[in-house]
């Protein structure tokens, strides 16, 4: 009984801590309210619509000209001007007016009559990827669309029907559906993974927020005992989860993200993951002694850990030892799990991998931290022991 007492006496310590400290406060809940509403803001259009793209009409024939309407109907794009000059075309890409070009040749139609094929010059803006995928694919649409018309009636002359002509062109067809993604958005793909590394990260400054504080006062709350340490780790570890409960069953509903694929995995997953961020916010926290530190040390560090976890950068292509580290972030088993389980469905046995390696690692902090925590000094508000 006296350890359950401890026990509930440390979780009780904890969030008068937490709802005591408003810096804390702010980083364990009302950031991840505000963050949830803004960082999907620009966004929430999911797919770039009317890249505007210059048009370079060396050829100015009834082929060129429809070239260019079809380029100002397509959704992605919009014209932004028409001239004969690449240099022209190249000052409005500087200038901002255009993220990319088309240049049509002076012997655009004059080929086509003569059955040869001619040559289009398409160019995107490299520094926005987003705009610069878009601009590409949109005017090899276009261009491919005319292609196709172009083809379609010259086999026409030599079929009895148009029907035919179309199937000669393309015998097998394609039709592309995304499974999980099915907007094929921006928001959907980032999102859910970032939101995971948010949990991770805002609690990392927040509990060094308040073990810093504690250290550099001398008012460390806690006995050095592991009951102690057991209710510490319950109530931190209720932060992260109250945290996801709020970003995956709410957020991701109020956003429209792809979610619930399987709830029962996405519930064992957020218990694992929560538990250790929480056992390394606590060893962590060990070691701050200002209430500046965590702040100086982990903000610049977000962007690494998003690369390293696979999301935003490919795994595959980093370098060998970094592979390997990477698993020593609870973010990277998180961020993975979580999109396999609550946005595509995965099973218990296919994300099995990051499920062991959030065990392992809850399992490695919890021993490393309850060594350091037991060389804490007594908590100034523990009783005294009776005399004799």
């Amino acid at each position: 009984m006296k350890a359950l007492d401890a026990a509930l006496q440390a979780w009780g310590q904890t969030w008068r801590a937490i709802l005591g400290d408003k810096a804390a406060l702010l980083l364990f809940f009302i950031s991840s309210v505000i963050y949830s509403f803004f960082y999907p803001l620009p966004y929430s259009g999911e797919t770039v619509r009317r890249v505007p793209v210059a048009i370079v009409d060396q050829d100015n024939s009834a082929l060129s000209r429809q070239l260019v309407r079809w380029t100002g109907a397509h959704p992605g794009l919009a014209v932004a001007g028409v001239t004969t000059r690449p240099e022209q075309a190249q000052d409005w890409i500087w200038r901002g007016e255009a993220a990319g070009v088309m240049i049509i040749p002076a012997d655009f139609s004059r080929k086509i009559l003569a059955g040869r094929q001619p040559e289009v010059e398409l160019g995107g803006l490299g520094a926005y990827p987003l705009l610069n995928k878009v601009v590409l694919n949109g005017l090899a649409e276009v261009v491919g669309t005319l292609s196709a018309g172009v083809e379609i009636k010259r086999l026409g002359a030599a079929t009895p029907s148009a029907a035919q002509a179309e199937a000669q062109r393309q015998p097998v067809s394609v039709e592309a559906l995304p499974m999980f993604n099915v907007r094929e958005g921006y928001a959907s793909y980032i999102v859910p993974g970032v939101v995971v590394l948010l949990m991770q990260q805002t609690f990392l400054l927040g509990i060094g927020l308040l073990f810093g504080s504690w250290t550099s006062e001398g008012s460390f709350p806690y006995a050095p005992r592991g009951a102690a340490y057991a209710g510490a780790l319950a109530a931190f570890s209720l932060v992260v989860v109250l945290n996801a409960a709020w970003f995956f069953g709410f957020v991701f509903w109020f956003q429209d993200y792809p979610r619930g694929g399987n709830p029962g995995a996405s519930l064992a997953l957020t218990l694992l993951y929560s538990a250790c961020v929480a056992a390394l916010g606590i060893y962590m926290g060990l070691f701050f002694r200002t209430r500046e530190r965590s702040v100086q040390l982990l903000v610049a560090s977000s962007m690494p850990v998003l690369f390293l976890a696979g999301l935003a950068w490919p795994a595959q292509v980093l370098p060998l030892p970094l592979q390997a580290l990477r698993w020593l972030l609870p973010s990277t088993a998180g961020i993975q799990g979580f999109i396999a389980t609550n946005q595509m469905g995965a099973s218990f046995a296919e994300v099995g991998q990051e499920m062991l390696v959030l065990a392992a690692l809850t399992l490695a902090f919890i021993v490393l931290g309850l060594r350091k925590w037991r060389r804490r000094p007594a908590a100034p508000m523990d009783p005294a022991p009776p005399a004799g």
